[in-house]
């Protein structure tokens, strides 16, 4: 129960602190998530809201990482297994700090990307940008690497390129 409360306390607080992050013209920042271990930031003007986990209707015939469609605030949205989108999928461990996070608005996407659990929020001022080998691919909405100040790596995933990728967009498999 103390779990649930300090869950809604921290959500509650990424609320208030995304919203007056949205108001402010400083630098970058970022919703920073986990998805099975590793740490992704979501541009701020990029991510939208944040919803619990809702019930979710299957699709059929669909990829394994779209999970199906929710009903989210009187607007159905996809659900799509992000870890499992982008190949990195760990055998789950439960999935009580799970959220829904959505697209903004401006990117006219009606879609969420489920996470194992919110990390809060980061600025350009407490990462320091992490060089990385260049020759492998990777895709337009890889963005780059971010280090934080215990050493943690964290990757920047662009939500507008993201909502434009084909394959992203090709739910039926």
């Amino acid at each position: 129960m103390a779990n649930k409360q300090a869950l809604r306390e921290l959500q509650s607080r990424l609320a208030e602190r995304l919203q007056a992050a949205r108001t402010q013209a400083r630098g970058k920042s970022w919703l920073a998530v986990e998805c099975s271990g590793r740490g992704l930031l979501f541009p701020l003007r990029e991510a939208g809201e944040i919803f619990a986990l809702a019930p979710i209707v299957p699709v059929p015939h669909s990829h394994r990482w779209f999970l199906g469609v929710s009903n989210l605030r009187g607007h159905l949205h996809g659900v799509v297994d992000l870890a499992d989108f982008l190949g990195v999928k760990a055998p789950e461990l439960g999935r009580e700090q799970s959220r829904l996070v959505g697209f903004n608005q401006s990117l006219d996407l009606n879609c969420t990307l489920m996470v194992d659990r919110l990390s809060g929020l980061r600025s350009e001022a407490e990462l320091t940008l992490e060089v990385d080998g260049e020759g492998e691919p990777r895709p337009a909405f890889v963005g780059v690497r971010l280090r934080d100040a215990a050493g943690r790596v964290w990757q920047e995933l662009n939500l507008a390129e993201l909502a434009t990728d084909e394959a992203f967009l090709r739910v039926v498999g």
